[in-house]
C-alpha cells in the first residue's frame, strides 16, 4: 500500500515536468538558481524541485503607445509629442536578465531620444519632417534595445500639438494662403474665360466675312453664267438663222404671217403698200442682209 502511495507521488512529480509551449511563445527555465535553457514551441520537460520556470514570453510584435512627452523645439517652442514604438522580442534570456522592467525602459528611452531630435528642429521642420524624426528614432531605439533582446521594428509619431497660439496663427496662415491660392484660380479663370470669348468672338467675324464674301462671289458667278448663256442662247439663234436657207415665197408667206400677228392688237394701224411686191421686196432684202453677215 505504501509502495503504490509513493508510486503515484513519483508519477504525479514526473508528470508534473511535463510542458507544453504554445506557438510564439518562449519560456526561460532556470536550474537551482541560475539560467540553464529556453523552451521553444512543443512539448518540453523540466526536472521538479530543481526546475523553476523564470519567465514566460511572447515572441509576437508588441505596439506600445506611450503618453505625449513635453519637448522643446530649436526656436524655443513647446509642443507635446506621443509616439507609438512597435517592438518584438528575439532574444528571452536577454529580455529577462537584460534589464529590470523592459517596457518602462523603452519608454524613458523613447522620451530622451524623441527630446534630443526635436531640440535639433524648428517648429516647421518638426512639423514636416515626421519621417526623418521616425527613422532616426527607430535607428537610436534598436540599437539601444539590442542588449536587451528587443528588436524595434517600427516608430510613428501619432501627434504633435504645439501650443494654442502657435495653431491659430498657423490656422490664419493656411487660411491666408488658401484664400490667395483661390484669388489667383479665380483670376486665371476669368483671363481663360475673357480669351476664350475673344477668341470665338474672332472667329465668328471671320466666319461671318468668308460667308459674305462666298455669298458675293456665288453671285457673281451666277450673273456672269446667266450672261453666257443668253450670249450663247443669241449666238445659236444667229447661227440658225445662217444655216436656214429661206427661199423668196417663204420670205414672202413670213411677213404675212408677221403682219397678221400685228394686226390683232386693238391699238395697231397698219399700213398696207399700195402693192404687196413692196413686202416681198423687204424679204428680199432681209435674206440679202443675211448673207452678208454670213
Amino acid at each position: 500500500m505504501v509502495f503504490l502511495i509513493i508510486l503515484i507521488i513519483v508519477i504525479i512529480i514526473i508528470a508534473g515536468g511535463i510542458k507544453i509551449v504554445s506557438q510564439s511563445k518562449a519560456v526561460v527555465i532556470e536550474r537551482l538558481g541560475s539560467y540553464y535553457r529556453t523552451m521553444n514551441t512543443g512539448l518540453n520537460y523540466k526536472l521538479p524541485i530543481i526546475d523553476r520556470i523564470a519567465n514566460t514570453v511572447s515572441l509576437k510584435e508588441v505596439a506600445k503607445d506611450f503618453a505625449p512627452q513635453p519637448v522643446i523645439t530649436k526656436d524655443n517652442v513647446t509642443m507635446q509629442i506621443d509616439t507609438v514604438v512597435y517592438y518584438q522580442i528575439t532574444d528571452p534570456k536577454l529580455y529577462t536578465y537584460g534589464i529590470e522592467n523592459p517596457v518602462s525602459a523603452i519608454e524613458t528611452l523613447t522620451a530622451t531620444t524623441l527630446r534630443n531630435i526635436i531640440g535639433e528642429l524648428e517648429l516647421d521642420e518638426t512639423l514636416t519632417s515626421r519621417d526623418i524624426i521616425n527613422s532616426k528614432m527607430r535607428s537610436i531605439l534598436d540599437e539601444a534595445t539590442d542588449a536587451w533582446g528587443i528588436k524595434v521594428n517600427r516608430v510613428e509619431v501619432k501627434n504633435i500639438l504645439p501650443p494654442r497660439d502657435i495653431q491659430e496663427a498657423m490656422e490664419k496662415q493656411m487660411r491666408a494662403e488658401r484664400e490667395r491660392r483661390e484669388a489667383i484660380l479665380r483670376a486665371e479663370g476669368e483671363k481663360k474665360s475673357a480669351i476664350l470669348l475673344a477668341e470665338g468672338e474672332k472667329e465668328s467675324t471671320i466666319l461671318r466675312a468668308e460667308a459674305k464674301k462666298t455669298a458675293k462671289v456665288k453671285e457673281a458667278e451666277g450673273e456672269a453664267e446667266a450672261i453666257l448663256k443668253i450670249k450663247e442662247a443669241e449666238a445659236k439663234g444667229l447661227e440658225l438663222i445662217k444655216n436656214v436657207k429661206l427661199d423668196e415665197a417663204t420670205l414672202k408667206l413670213k411677213s404675212y404671217e408677221a403682219l397678221i400677228d400685228i394686226s390683232k392688237g386693238e391699238s395697231s394701224k397698219i399700213i398696207i403698200p399700195s402693192d404687196l411686191q413692196g413686202i416681198a421686196s423687204a424679204g428680199t432684202a432681209l435674206k440679202e442682209i443675211m448673207k452678208d453677215k454670213k
